[in-house]
């Protein structure tokens, strides 16, 4: 067996789990394949055999059969592009803090290490959706596991982004932007913005104004069968797209368009992971005494 292991840099905590992550793996005779931010003089003893990847060719290349996250949800964010093209299966470490999508605590690494080796694991597939864009400022990197976020620039006035759902118009959107969710980012930046909480199985998309200036504009679910077209303008000479944490700027006006993608994302969920009782400990639901 071959295990890839990723993180965006490495803390104190990371090392910790780092150091466990080894020790456990090679009892186990199971080969370590590290991300090369991984590649620093701190960690060269855990890894002074080991093959290290960069790119997603690289993660090809490798044929790992797992993909280890070391960090908070961010970290996790970033594999989705190492994984693309592929049907490994991803879990998180969480180092940080909330932890939505990095579910298997520190403390658990030899339980979750000895579950993965037996088998003793759910499979979740979560839906990413695929930005195209005339100035194809992302690449290859065009997919996003959480959401799309259009919006201004920080000292630019709002933006008016007009909405086509497969070439039917429906709203233009006056406001300092719109956030594009799945099911798994509808926890996120749109929860935070007023949208709904979507379950990761249903087949949905959240589109979820930011601040908008016509209050009775409110979020809106629709079917992932949908191709969102977007017309963007501003009166600056530039707005913002993020997907996931990536941010890129791009020139005003523009058009856009947001689907579902072919490509699906592989959790591994392990025992006492559950999707409601993540919802009500991350959320903290019930922690009112009127309830």
């Amino acid at each position: 067996m071959k295990v890839a292991l990723y993180s965006r840099n490495v803390t104190p905590n990371t090392a910790e789990v780092l150091l466990e992550l080894s020790r456990v793996f090679n009892e186990e005779g199971v080969e370590l394949v590290p991300h090369v931010n991984l590649n620093i003089p701190t960690l060269s003893a855990l890894f002074y055999n080991c093959t290290f990847f960069q790119s997603n060719a690289d993660f090809q290349a490798a044929s790992v059969d797992f993909l280890i996250s070391i960090g908070g949800d961010g970290s996790l964010l970033d594999t989705v592009s190492l994984v693309k093209g592929t049907s490994v299966p991803v879990f998180g470490i969480n180092t940080g803090r909330l932890g939505f999508l990095a579910g298997v605590r520190k403390d658990y690494i030899q339980e979750t290490v000895t579950d993965l080796l037996k088998g003793h694991f759910q499979l979740e597939a979560r839906s990413l959706i695929s930005l195209h864009l005339d100035e194809n400022s992302f690449g290859d990197s065009n997919l996003a596991l959480n959401d799309c976020v259009i919006y201004k620039n920080h000292s630019s006035s709002m933006i008016v982004v007009r909405a086509f759902l497969n070439g039917e118009y429906l709203n233009s959107y006056w406001s300092d932007g719109i956030i594009i969710s799945t099911p798994t980012g509808s926890t996120g930046y749109s929860l935070s913005c007023g949208g709904p909480i979507l379950f990761p199985s249903s087949s949905s998309l959240a589109i979820t104004p930011i601040a908008p200036h016509n209050l009775n504009v409110r979020p809106i679910i629709i079917s992932d069968e949908n191709v969102i077209s977007l017309e963007v303008e501003t009166r600056s000479a530039s707005f913002m797209v993020s997907l996931d944490s990536r941010t890129e700027v791009v020139k005003s006006p523009a058009q856009m368009a947001i689907k579902k993608s072919d490509n699906q994302f592989n959790i591994l969920r392990f025992k006492g992971e559950n999707y409601l009782e993540t919802l009500r400990n991350k959320l903290m639901w019930g922690l009112d005494n009127r309830n």
